[in-house]
């Protein structure tokens, strides 16, 4: 039996040798290529922090003492060790999820996967503990250099700096990446420290020469990691973190048991905020993510083990029809930049980067930094295009109202994996952005049903100069072309049938529910029930020719990939009621809930947004439309 079928918990890592921690190490490494290989998901981020994430539950009591790991794509481990190792399902619906989950145990304490929240959270936990007179319990925020380009976790760190009796430990796991390599100031200091050669050759000289002398030299070796000051500090100054007055530990190789144990026990004892700073490398122990240059296997789909290679070939997907046409608008117009806040290739501007390296600003972790920076440079000329996951425009919100909307700056924001996008979670669903945009004054908001039409509301976005736009499209493969049948002014109608009655239906698809609104017509037919099919494709603000169309017509349907509450179909309804427009709206979307990780294809069957389900709802709406005629025309 191997060392991972005999743990039971994290209280079982206390009782174990160094030489069975390393033997675990190495098992829960296979374990991870093995299981992540076969379901996808956050392969290199966990194979970074095996040994740090153990030294972490070596030295600390969850879930007396709360472990907040930042984003939490990173927690892989951490479930393994708090006794979840049936990963079959890992991201899909009734398996584990891809992130801390409350529901699945209480070692997991936040839920919300976007970044630079942790620190925030554990001095939340920290003051807590302190006024309840939980003296013995510690709050232990895992954090990587890459959160650390949030300008929240610095917002945390100046309030944590300001008392120096919280029992809190923040872990930096310092890899150089995000989700692309670290940028800016604070990456070039970290990477200093990475590389400070007088360091690393006292470090070298320590474990090479102290740790083979026996006894003696192992104990003077982990005297030197144990100093107060600590080996790092006498060979350059305290620097940033202990500017802020907070006591700092470190570098340690994140991937030495023993250093990150003897130095997070230091941390533990201290009694205040202590920084540990921890060197891990994204990928560690598995050739293939060690070797590949642009993440790392940050993300992976199916894979072979052996290789690392996809086992499916990747079709075209919306990411790169964004990125092939950014490509050529920057070709075209030398005023165009792309702004991304740390994932220039996952959002697609990998060829822009690589072709035009001037034009393309990585901001880190910092949403809103982005968006404001893009007003300035609206203000001084370009073009910018901010790329965002839509989940991330939420992060961002007062700089698109109150920077870029109330300055009617020319600012293109691209949102990718906008509406469902299931088996990452409630936080990582795309559903909030267009009831949010809704409210911006000025704003107009694009929702392409195809790759013709992606590429064509691209370059009408960027060519407004006078207030912002957004464009956003789903996460996975382009479907087929849906071709419209005429253009009435930005509005493609896309199919219309006569029916058998009086009643007439327009049917309003937005974006990638364009296909489902085709379907729902053609069900509609069969029932001989007459109806127009359109595509807004500027959704918002409503386009004149959606409220004139509604006019001929006895009902309207709108299908949407956000939330229904505040989105297009609402707000198709209010401008009808503005203009006493007696016609009915019934508009289908997500709901106002977090919704728990599944596929796309189930939650909209959960949701009653397949064809069938809005074309039964449909039918019975003209049902009883038509009843309530009949009952009018009989009276007297």
């Amino acid at each position: 039996m191997g060392e991972l079928e005999r743990l039971s918990g994290p209280g079982d890592l206390r009782g174990l040798t160094p030489k069975r921690m390393r033997a675990l190490a190495a098992e829960i490494r296979t374990f991870l290529v093995d299981s992540v290989s076969r379901t996808g998901g956050h392969l290199g981020p966990n194979l970074g922090v095996v040994e740090l994430t153990m030294a972490v539950h070596r030295v600390f009591s969850s879930p007396k003492d709360s472990i907040v790991f930042d984003t939490g794509h990173q927690a892989y481990v951490h479930k393994i060790l708090t006794g979840r190792t049936d990963f079959t399902g890992l991201r899909s619906r009734g398996g584990l999820s891809g992130y801390p989950s409350r529901a699945e145990s209480d070692h997991d304490v936040v839920e919300n996967s976007h970044a630079s929240t942790a620190i925030s959270w554990a001095d939340g936990i920290a003051r807590a503990n302190q006024v309840l007179g939980h003296t013995d319990r510690h709050a232990v925020a895992v954090i990587g250099d890459g959160a650390l380009t949030g300008g929240l976790a610095w917002e945390a760190l100046n309030s944590v700096a300001g008392s120096d009796d919280r029992r809190l430990v923040v872990v930096v796991n310092d890899n150089g990446w995000s989700y692309s390599p670290t940028v800016g100031g604070l990456a070039r200091y970290l990477d200093a420290m990475r590389t400070d050669r007088n360091y690393e050759r006292v470090l070298s000289w320590g474990k090479n020469t102290l740790r083979s002398g026996g006894l003696p030299g192992r104990m003077t070796y982990d005297a030197l990691h144990g100093l107060k000051e600590g080996l790092k500090d006498v060979l350059r100054p305290q620097g940033l973190f202990e500017g802020l007055g907070i006591k700092y530990v470190g570098p340690i190789d994140g991937h030495d048991l023993d250093a990150l144990e003897s130095a997070l026990r230091n941390a533990k004892g201290f009694g205040g905020p202590v920084i540990v700073h921890a060197i891990t490398e994204k990928g560690h122990g598995y050739t293939p993510a060690e070797h590949d240059a642009v993440d790392h296997f940050h993300a992976v789909k199916v894979i072979h083990p052996e290789t690392g290679l996809p086992v499916a070939a990747a079709g075209t997907d919306w990411t790169s029809v964004f990125g092939d046409e950014i490509v050529g608008i920057a070709r075209a117009r030398s005023d165009v930049v792309a702004i991304t806040a740390a994932m220039p290739v996952p959002v697609g501007l990998g060829g822009m980067q690589k072709e035009f390296a001037d034009r393309v600003f990585d901001v880190g972790i910092a949403e809103e930094h982005a968006l404001t920076s893009a007003a300035g440079m609206a203000f001084a000329g370009l073009h910018p295009v901010v790329c965002l996951y839509a989940t991330f425009l939420n992060r961002a919100f007062d700089q698109l109202l109150m920077d870029v909307g109330l300055h009617r700056a020319g600012v293109t924001i691209a949102l990718d994996r906008a509406g469902l996008t299931g088996d990452d979670g409630a936080s990582h669903n795309g559903m909030w952005d267009m009831a949010m945009a809704r409210i911006v004054p000025g704003l107009r908001l694009a929702a392409p049903r195809d790759e013709a039409t992606l590429r064509e509301a691209l370059r009408e976005a960027v060519a407004v100069r006078d207030a912002p736009t957004v464009v956003r499209y789903p996460k996975g493969a382009v479907g087929d072309p849906i071709p419209a049948i005429q253009r009435d002014g930005v509005v493609d109608v896309l199919a219309r049938t006569p029916g058998d009655g009086d009643a007439r239906v327009l049917v309003v698809g937005i974006g990638p529910f364009a296909a489902t609104a085709v379907e729902v017509g053609k069900r509609l037919a069969r029932q001989g029930i007459g109806s127009t099919v359109v595509d807004p494709r500027w959704a918002l603000p409503v386009p004149e020719q959606i409220l004139d169309t509604a006019t001929r017509h006895d009902l309207v349907v709108t299908i949407e990939d956000g939330v229904v509450q505040g989105g297009v179909g609402a707000a198709i309804r209010d401008a009808l009621a503005e203009r006493d427009v007696p016609v009915g709206v019934r508009t289908h979307g997500l709901p106002t809930r977090f919704l728990g990780h599944a596929s796309r294809s189930q939650l909209i069957e959960d949701l009653g947004l397949r064809a069938k389900d809005v074309a039964r709802d449909t039918a019975a709406a003209v049902a009883a439309l038509t009843d309530r005629r009949a009952d009018v025309d009989q009276i007297p």
